[in-house]
């Protein structure tokens, strides 16, 4: 199935930035884009993005906020220290941030660890998002830092969902990736025939539409 425009729908607002509306329902924030030849180059925070022209529908402004200048002083008030983000919190600013739907990414994060920022796996994996250290060593966070850890659950999640795009089961192939990796997906092109990777991706694609009905 593939996941439909709301699923990546980016909803922060930056100076400058602008956002990419794709022929495929997607939308990305993007800080700028310039067209070389036939396709679009994007450039954001996460890095650069290469997109064939023919995908991209438009590209639209995102306000700048104006802020009025002060008229008078502003007395100093001193910032109430705030409690710690919960680990629901934290998974749900992550998806923000990353564009993707925060009930999607929260259940991810309860299949992998039950929100529990302290979990690790018999296999290694750490925190709300099971994160591998290798993994979390090539996406350069901390994996036992609880926000690190979500927000780069997210931009793992976000990349595999765009590196899937073009499949029809754009969503299943996607979850499959971030439970068994990659490269089993390319090996049987789709859905690796593990029954915990099975078990795994029908039962979040199962929670996901009942919170779509």
């Amino acid at each position: 199935m593939r996941l439909a425009a709301c699923y990546l729908l980016l909803h922060s607002v930056a100076v400058g930035a602008e956002l990419a509306v794709l022929a495929n329902g997607f939308s990305l924030r993007v800080d700028r884009h310039e067209q070389q030849g036939a396709e679009y180059v994007l450039y954001s925070a996460q890095g650069i993005t290469r997109l064939p022209v023919r995908e991209v529908l438009e590209f639209e402004a995102i306000p700048t906020p104006i802020t009025a200048p002060a008229l008078v002083p502003v007395v100093p008030v001193k910032a109430e220290t705030k409690p710690p983000a919960t680990p629901t919190q934290l998974v749900e600013r992550a998806a923000e941030k990353h564009g993707l739907p925060p009930e999607f990414v929260k259940l991810v994060a309860r299949a992998e660890s039950a929100l529990n920022p302290r979990a690790v796996s018999p296999k290694g994996a750490i925190g709300l998002m099971q994160l591998m250290p290798e993994t979390a060593a090539a996406l350069k966070v901390d994996p036992h830092d609880a926000e690190q850890n979500a927000e780069a659950g997210a931009r793992l999640l976000k990349e595999l969902l765009l590196q899937y795009q073009n499949q029809p089961d754009q969503l299943r192939r996607a979850l499959a990736a971030y439970n068994a990796g990659p490269g089993a997906v390319a090996r049987y092109n789709g859905v690796p025939p593990y029954r915990e990777t099975q078990l795994y991706v029908d039962k979040i694609v199962g929670q996901y539409k009942r919170t779509l009905q």
